[in-house]
């Protein structure tokens, strides 16, 4: 239900964020340094919500030794400010590692490194951000007849927060995607959550797991639990011959260039598909070639002193998953011949990707404003805003979700930086002000201000 504005209405944010990940940590930064370079009247007021108690990005994925698939310097700021005191290089530098770094003569650091790298930026800016605070919904305030702002309600430890604002950016992430039928359970896994699995393991060492899938996650996985597991055998499923390799040759990558945004935007309804046909093998359901290498030359060497410890079935899916207390059951069909293989595990790990959460599902009735294309799809502007009808005055801004109509770098790291400063740019453009310097809740509830 709607509310309508009282004369006394309370103090406005500029923008809310839903979520605080890379992006929305980026947005936080952007803000941050426009308010340090303009005067207090020209400030942009914003806060950011965050169910979880910290910041953490795909944690339970964080193998010791996995690495980027994109340069360091694509970090969250050097493309929108090369001179920004929240790059990478000053991340380093203030671990003492800058000299280590630059001698290592890499683009790519660990993926543990630029998790790290990502909490530091974070804490800078731990002031926008409440943790432990998850929206809960969202609700239209009307004036002449229009919906003037928006009433974020937010759960906490503390009770519900309703805050005001004139924007929202929305940073949910994406959710993991399991084979439709499939649940998970105890011995049944998504890998987001490998790695918290593996340590909650109990009981006798297991001696077999079963991989499904065939992108660089899935390699990742099959290769972490070889090492992990020396005694376990681990069987990897996919349909096709073997993992194929990404290409990140310079003219292929620049699909993830900023200016191949404003291509794909303006491009008619059959080139962006074609667009996405030709290059989606830039990330999807591929695979670093020194990773394949690694796990072709440690299949071979195994066959060659026969313990053969490493099984990839390919050509083959996962027909049917069946879960008992005490393992597993996997059917694995041979595509060629229909032939099916039983296979009792501890674990079957299903590396099956992430789709986009849906961007206006927390929006209630404000979504009805929102605008879509014949498709059914969210019509999203050049600037990241949702297309809206005359009677949402708001701002509604998409940091993913929006791959149908700005391309393959819609939920990536590669053009974050750029992103969020086009995003900025357009509230400033807008001329949205808050009402004051400083916003507050719009009512208690049962809880407090958040901080």
């Amino acid at each position: 239900m709607s509310r309508v504005l009282p004369d006394d209405a309370p103090p406005v944010h500029d923008l809310i964020g839903i979520g605080f990940g890379p992006s929305n940590v980026a947005m936080a930064i952007a803000i941050g340094e426009h308010n340090a370079r303009v005067g207090r009247r020209e400030t942009v007021t914003a806060r950011f919500f965050e169910q979880q108690p910290r910041f953490g990005w795909h944690r339970g994925m964080l193998i010791d030794d996995a690495t980027m698939q994109v340069s360091f310097l694509k970090d969250l700021v050097t493309l929108r400010n090369p001179a920004s005191e929240f790059s990478f290089l000053c991340y380093l530098k203030s671990k003492g590692r800058l000299i280590d770094f630059i001698n290592h003569k890499n683009l790519f650091p660990l993926r543990v490194e630029f998790h790290d790298y990502f909490e530091w930026a974070a804490a800078k800016v731990d002031g926008m951000v409440s943790y432990g605070h998850e929206v809960v919904g969202v609700t239209p305030v009307v004036r002449d007849g229009a919906v003037e702002y928006l009433d974020v309600t937010v759960r906490s430890g503390e009770g519900l927060e309703v805050h005001r604002a004139r924007n929202l950016v929305i940073g949910t992430g994406l959710r993991p995607v399991m084979p439709e039928g499939v649940e998970r359970g105890d011995r049944v896994w998504h890998n987001s959550e490998l790695l918290k699995k593996v340590d909650g393991l109990e009981g006798a060492p297991p001696s077999r797991f079963v991989v499904v899938g065939a992108g660089q996650s899935a390699a990742e996985n099959v290769a972490y639990l070889h090492h992990r597991f020396p005694r376990a055998e681990i069987c990897a499923v996919f349909s096709r011959y073997g993992y194929s390799p990404a290409d990140d040759s310079g003219f292929a990558n620049r699909i993830f260039d900023p200016e191949a945004v404003d291509e794909y935007f303006a491009a008619p309804e059959n080139v962006k598909n074609r667009l996405m046909d030709y290059h989606g093998n830039t990330n999807y359901s591929v695979v670093d070639i020194d990773l394949i290498d690694d796990l072709y030359r440690q299949m071979y060497r195994e066959k060659v002193l026969g313990t053969e410890r490493l099984r990839f079935l390919n050509v083959s899916r996962l027909a049917g998953v069946e879960e008992t207390p005490d393992k597993v059951r996997a059917t694995v069909k041979y595509l060629v011949t229909g032939e099916e293989t039983l296979l009792d595990a501890d674990v079957v790990v299903f590396a099956t990707g992430y789709s986009p959460a849906d961007p206006l599902g927390l929006l209630g009735e404000v979504a009805d404003h929102c605008l879509r294309d014949d498709e059914g799809r969210v019509r999203v502007e050049r600037d990241y805003r949702v297309a809206t009808d005359p009677g949402l005055r708001c701002g509604i801004y998409l940091q993913g979700g929006t791959e149908h109509t700005h391309g393959i770098t819609s939920s990536l790291l590669s053009n974050t930086a750029i992103r969020v400063g086009e995003i900025l740019d357009s509230l400033l453009d807008r001329g949205v002000k808050a009402a004051s310097d400083e916003a507050r809740p719009v009512t208690g509830g049962t809880g407090t201000t958040a901080r």
